[in-house]
């Protein structure tokens, strides 16, 4: 199992000028109840107790943990909750800090760089999914979750299903300290008021997307046929009554057309 604290990464954003700009991209205001995942040494925390009215801060380093205690008192509206985020659902994450578990809340983050899209899928997925989310991830990841139609992977389907998502802008390794051997980006993602797939679907339509993307550079059925266990040729026909063109690539479906091949393979 992954967890955050393996996968933690000591780079510190200090950057202030890009720190004021993430939380005004994120729209915090007096009324935000804010969960930050991984505050480090709270350089992006102290420009969020200005801004919102609740700070839950989660942190999983016991040695940051005991740096941020320290810097409690001077931030009041902070709460800090030692945790490895992947293991404590939104709700109970925000109980630990006090709050009611039903506390409507956004998500802001610097995401460990090989388990960002699990973090997000956590959020995206939870029974109290957040109102928005402004995260920074590997410039990769976040093109890659942010990817139009036509170019769709599995991680865009498998966030865009519950959020729209766009990339805000990049930055640069010096702005770490130490600086990283990537670039980050920093990524926005709008809950949709529903979920493009139902809870009820859900199971089976990301089991056909998986199965989907077996082979992503093969053709829809020779790719389906590696992880659905039917022959290409009999999928042919479940995609074109899908309103599929037999030759499409994994990466032409759009959310719809996921959904209706979805439906023909129930």
């Amino acid at each position: 199992m992954i967890t955050a604290k393996k996968a933690l990464g000591q780079h510190f954003l200090n950057d202030q000028e890009i720190l004021t700009r993430i939380v005004a991209e994120a729209a915090v205001g007096p009324r935000d109840v804010v969960l930050e995942v991984g505050p480090g040494a709270g350089a992006l925390t102290e420009h969020l107790q200005r801004a919102a009215g609740r700070v839950v801060a989660v942190e999983v380093d016991p040695a940051l943990c005991r740096r941020l205690r320290e810097r409690l008192p001077a931030w009041p509206n902070v709460s800090l909750v030692e945790a490895d985020v992947l293991s404590r659902s939104p709700a109970a994450l925000l109980a630990a800090a006090g709050l009611p578990p039903e506390t409507d809340y956004v998500l802001l983050g610097n995401l460990p760089f090989n388990i960002g899209a699990a973090v997000l899928r956590h959020f995206l997925e939870a029974e109290r999914p957040p109102l928005r989310a402004t995260v920074m991830l590997q410039r990769e990841v976040a093109t890659a979750i942010a990817a139009p139609p036509g170019r769709l992977g599995l991680l865009a389907v498998s966030v865009q299903v519950y959020a729209e998502a766009r990339c805000l802008f990049d930055v640069p390794a010096r702005a770490f300290q130490p600086p990283p051997k990537i670039t980050s980006s920093i990524l926005r993602l709008d809950r949709r008021p529903t979920p493009l797939v139902a809870v009820a679907e859900r199971d089976h339509f990301f089991a056909v997307v998986r199965a989907g993307f077996s082979a992503p550079r093969k053709q829809l059925a020779n790719s389906l046929a590696l992880g659905w266990g039917r022959s290409a040729a009999a999928l042919r026909s479940d995609i074109e009554a899908a309103g599929l063109a037999a030759t499409a690539r994994p990466q032409d479906l759009d959310i719809a057309a996921w959904r209706r091949l979805a439906a023909r393979l129930s």
